[in-house]
């Protein structure tokens, strides 16, 4: 079969012939229609990631969507995928059956493969991890990226009162100005805590979406209303973030962390089927660009270097 291999840690994967999976106890065999880069792809050829990578040489990719033989169509996640295991970027794959999540029927693949690990990043910090709240200011850091940019709809969508989105794309937040937020803040520039006070008014932000910490996140919790929810899911600005002792206790503030990979597995299929269903409604839009397999090669440097919109392989 076709599929993008890693020969070499580092490298990235060229597209090329491979073994056929062959299923066994409690597996199944998925024809995969659509499989998102992500981030974590690109730590785990690296080498990076604490949990390692499969023996090489390996097929990346941590999730797909595809069809079972029984004409299912399911979203394949989780289950070592990509980071034990082979992974998606192939024409099949074989996966735990526990580990495949129900797509509704007639959803596009590549729209169902962008709301992934990337869609339910920015959708379960406020619909599941700490539930956006009637009027309340809702802060997003790095709102520019796929997961930010859900994230914000998924507030306004939710009841949040006033949003503020912060990231260093200035195209990009001038885009979502106006309709889907109420005031933009760029990352560069001088004192940002300022700039995030002023931006989100009154008391500051009741609920901050941080797939960033080091200094973003410290400015955020500077202006922080007391009581103000943070759910933590990344670390794009830096692995280390000073926060005082007096500014998270004074103010009573609850700092949540949060990954897709420790979420229950009845909770995710519930939460993915809810924003499937907002996004074929057209309440929620991702910028998805379907790349052939025989391109993964540069599409991998595109997602290394931030594409600015969800890449997904088409085996």
């Amino acid at each position: 079969m076709r599929a993008a291999v890693i020969e070499e840690l580092g490298q990235p994967p060229a597209a090329g012939e491979y073994e056929e999976p062959a299923p066994g106890d409690g597996d199944v065999i998925v024809q995969i229609l659509a499989a998102p880069l992500n981030p974590i792809d690109i730590a785990v050829s690296s080498g990076r990631l604490p949990a390692g990578h499969p023996p090489l040489p390996y097929v990346p990719g941590c999730e797909g969507v595809g069809t079972t033989e029984a004409g299912e169509l399911v979203w394949a996640v989780r289950g070592g995928l990509g980071i034990q295991r082979n992974g998606s970027l192939a024409e099949r794959v074989r996966i735990d059956a526990s580990a495949l999540v129900p797509v509704p029927t007639g959803t596009d693949p590549a729209l169902a493969g962008a709301l992934g690990i990337a869609g339910m990043a920015g959708w379960l910090p406020v619909a599941w991890r700490a539930p956006v709240r009637e009027g309340e200011t809702v802060l997003v850091l790095g709102a520019t990226g796929t997961v930010g940019r859900v994230a914000v709809q998924a507030a306004r969508l939710l009841g949040a009162g006033r949003i503020v989105a912060v990231g260093r794309n200035r195209e990009a937040l001038e885009r979502m100005a106006g309709a889907a937020v109420d005031a933009t803040v760029t990352l560069d520039g001088g004192d940002l805590a300022e700039r995030l006070r002023e931006a989100c008014g009154g008391n500051g932000p009741d609920l901050i979406v941080d797939p960033l910490w080091g200094e973003p996140l410290v400015a955020a919790v500077e202006i922080a209303a007391p009581g103000a929810r943070i759910v933590q899911l990344g670390q794009s600005a830096g692995a280390e973030a000073t926060l005082t002792s007096a500014a998270i206790r004074f103010k009573g503030i609850e700092l949540l962390g949060h990954s897709n990979f420790n979420v229950p597995q009845d909770v995710l299929e519930r939460e993915y089927a809810r924003l499937v269903s907002h996004a074929t409604a057209g309440q929620i839009q991702v910028d998805v660009e379907q790349v052939p397999l025989e391109d993964v090669a540069e599409a991998w440097r595109r997602q290394a270097e931030g594409p600015g919109r969800k890449l997904v392989i088409v085996p």
